[in-house]
């Protein structure tokens, strides 16, 4: 059976992962600091680009039975490409939506509000909807109903694997997914603010720079997939400390933004 502390957990991912980047927006617009279009451009980037472009990229590369490419099962070539093919997508994404679509919103501000918007829907969409989905999934266990459920879509072994991953997710599984989902928004902030100053500067070198970091900060998730790494403290630490950079990178970047502007 599953008890109230997972129950629990679940809320807690859902309230984090869905209501702070919520509320990131309504403090910002309270503020004067919120820019609508850059925070609306920053979503639609997100969706187009990692959504539907790069997980039709995955449907091509990747074999869908397990974490490898099609053509090979080596995981150091899984993880050099899940990594960059991250890094790439976002942040071409991002670059491409300074450079065509927000040509007048090159400020400090625009990029805040672009790192919200591609950083909460994020959030919202993984953070939010799984919190949702356990949610389902935990009460149809508790009441019995899941085998006849989930067995129109499932295998009986697929069916068994999901309930035990289900079963066995604690308060603090669920509680750090929600952290995740900040860790990640801290970053994209920063990442958006990254590209957008070499958008101002006519620099592309900055956008190679948010690449490759992007896809740094990826290779720790990476390998846990592979099972190269079974630690999941250890890679959420990981993801802990670059949100930490990124969150002090971002404030510390806001006088160069301000300099220039003047």
């Amino acid at each position: 059976m599953i008890v109230a502390g997972s129950m629990a957990g679940i809320i807690v991912q859902f309230i984090i992962s869905v209501f702070i980047p919520i509320g990131l927006v309504i403090y910002g617009r309270r503020k004067g600091w919120l820019s609508w279009k850059p925070l609306g451009i920053g979503i639609l980037i997100f969706i187009l680009f990692s959504q539907i472009l790069e997980k039709l990229l995955h449907v091509a590369v990747l074999d869908p039975t397990g974490p490898s490419l099609k053509w090979t099962d080596n995981p150091f070539l899984f993880v050099v490409y899940a990594t960059l093919a991250a890094g790439i997508f976002e942040e071409m994404g991002r670059y491409l939506g300074f450079r065509w679509l927000l040509k007048r919103h090159h400020d400090y501000q625009d990029g805040l509000s672009f790192g919200i918007g591609h950083g909460g829907i994020e959030a919202i969409l993984i953070g939010g909807i799984g919190a949702v989905n356990a949610w389902i999934l935990t009460n149809l266990i508790q009441s019995g109903a899941f085998e006849q459920v989930i067995a129109a879509s499932l295998s009986a072994d697929q069916a068994a694997l999901l309930k035990q991953q289900v079963q066995q997710t604690t308060f603090a599984m669920y509680m750090l997914g929600g952290f995740e989902r900040l860790f990640a928004l801290s970053f994209h902030i920063a990442m958006s603010l990254l590209v957008l100053f070499g958008v101002r500067r006519r620099q592309f070198r900055y956008v190679i720079y948010a690449i490759l970091l992007h896809a740094l900060m990826d290779v720790a998730p990476a390998l846990y997939q592979v099972k190269a790494v079974t630690n999941i403290w250890l890679v959420e630490g990981v993801a802990f400390i670059f949100a930490i950079i990124a969150l002090i990178w971002t404030r510390r970047v806001k006088t160069q933004f301000v300099k220039e502007q003047g």
